[in-house]
């Protein structure tokens, strides 16, 4: 089973080092015995499902689109009839077109809190080499 180191983890779960390092602590993260110290894959993928539940429970709404990256507003181009908005969300950049009006009633700018939400039908998945 592959196992993670705490900064690759923490990049993954879009915390800190120290906030792994404190999950380790308080029990919430496992361990495994490789020095430095690795985090099992099964154990991080179960953390990161219980943190977008937690995500989710805040969420006010309701929708079927899973796949929900909450970020901040980097651009905004409207040209004619369309917009395109960028949101960059921890290390993911999202690029949504979308009317001009959307965009102008939605009120986004540069900086401003957005959530892209994804519903597809065709979803690529794709594995490091090696």
């Amino acid at each position: 089973m592959q196992s993670y180191r705490i900064t690759r983890a923490a990049q993954l779960l879009g915390v800190s080092d120290d906030t792994v390092r404190r999950w380790i602590d308080q029990g919430l993260l496992p361990v495994t015995d490789a020095v430095p110290a690795e985090i099992p894959g099964d154990a991080l993928a179960a953390r990161t499902l219980a943190l977008a539940a937690e995500r989710d429970a805040a969420d006010e709404g309701h929708s079927s689109a899973r796949n929900r990256f909450t970020g901040i507003v980097t651009r905004v181009q409207i040209d004619g009839l369309m917009a395109q908005v960028d949101i960059q969300a921890g290390p993911h950049r999202v690029v949504s077109l979308m009317s001009a009006e959307a965009a102008r009633e939605l009120r986004l700018d540069v900086g401003s809190l957005a959530t892209a939400s994804i519903k597809a039908t065709h979803v690529v998945v794709e594995t490091p080499k090696g």
